[in-house]
């Protein structure tokens, strides 16, 4: 028999943000705030390369990137991601119709694409029951 810990005793998701966009990590920040004690944030990286940094550091399980940054790109940044932190959860979040993103989109390794616009508690909660562990 295996044992499921009870809700209560599950670890919180840690959440990193990575946009170089402040308005973003702000809206993200009360986003996770909102979803509730499943979620904290663990930190905020402002491009690819501070985004890998961080990670090494805190080993996020739920990593947001923005697929538009300057320097290295979500996706690249989603690449190494993968590579490095197989069990961490990556989605990209986009303020821009999907159809219009490269199609290197979907080959990235993210589980996930969301638009910023719809990026709610409910989308966050969903998005972790979805496919993280």
């Amino acid at each position: 028999m295996s044992y499921q810990p009870a809700e209560a005793e599950r670890s919180p998701v840690g959440v990193l943000i990575v946009d170089d966009q402040l308005v973003f990590r702000h809206a993200a920040r009360d986003v996770i705030e909102a979803a509730g004690p499943e979620f904290v944030l663990l930190g905020e990286a402002v491009s690819g390369e501070h985004a890998l940094a961080a990670m090494h550091d805190l080993h996020a399980d739920l990593v947001l990137v923005d697929v538009r940054m300057a320097g290295m790109d979500g996706i690249e940044t989603t690449k190494r991601l993968h590579a490095a932190h197989p069990d961490a959860v990556v989605v990209l979040v986009t303020i821009e119709d999907p159809l219009n993103l490269p199609s290197e989109v979907g080959f990235c390794g993210a589980a996930d694409l969301v638009r910023k616009q719809d990026f709610r508690p409910a989308l966050l909660r969903r998005l972790w029951r979805a496919y993280g562990r």
